[in-house]
């Protein structure tokens, strides 16, 4: 007879984030019945709820083919990323779902002291509030005349700032509408106005969470 502790070990948890119903499952039949016919399903499977979760409040593209554990990075190895410029400001974003209720902040790199923070918004995705996190900090920056640069974390979200555009595809609706009308107020300032603040990714591999981080993960 196999006992409940062999059975357990092989449990998964399964992530659907788009899908007929986004969510966490744990039986692949489940998740299988939200992908099936759906077009452009996004879906990936975890050994545990608590990996699972953490998964679910990012965004996909930043999770597919990162089941394998992070190696750490040796104290030679993060030397080349050299230490964070403490003259500056962190930006970060927390999505409770994806999408789901969002919120995004900025702090003061040294002293972690909050500068400004927005939400929390009924729906919205981490994406988006990494990028309107930015684009806040940019103005912020400006408004103070401060020569300090800016971290995130967020690749995709330093992308979206460079073209001037936040290309979610997360649907516009009734739900989000006072997120849409910051991504495009946002989107505006970025065409309006010119900025030499110099923005700068977050490595952290080498230097661990952001400061502006929600300690969700």
């Amino acid at each position: 007879m196999k006992s409940n502790f062999s059975m357990a070990k092989k449990e998964k948890f399964y992530v659907v984030w788009q899908g007929k119903k986004p969510g966490i499952y744990t039986k692949w039949k489940d998740c299988k019945a939200m992908i099936d016919g759906y077009a452009g399903a996004q879906y990936k499977s975890f050994l545990s709820f608590a990996e699972a979760k953490t998964a679910f409040n990012k965004d996909y593209n930043d999770v597919k083919g990162s089941s394998k554990k992070k190696r750490v990075l040796s104290d030679i190895e993060k030397q080349k990323y050299g230490e964070p410029n403490l003259y500056s400001i962190a930006v970060d974003a927390a999505s409770s779902g994806n999408p789901g209720i969002m919120e995004y902040r900025g702090v003061d790199t040294q002293t972690q002291k909050q500068l400004f923070h927005q939400g929390p918004f009924k729906q919205g995705t981490n994406n988006i509030g990494e990028f309107l996190a930015l684009v806040h900090g940019l103005a912020f920056l400006k408004k103070n005349k401060s020569d300090r640069i800016i971290y995130s974390d967020s690749r995709i979200a330093i992308g979206w700032v460079k073209k001037k555009k936040c290309n979610t595809k997360l649907t516009e609706s009734a739900r989000n509408k006072d997120v849409y009308d910051l991504v495009r107020r946002a989107e505006h300032w970025l065409k309006a106005n010119t900025y030499t603040t110099v923005i700068v990714k977050w490595e952290t591999k080498a230097w661990g969470e952001i400061p502006a981080d929600f300690g969700r993960k």
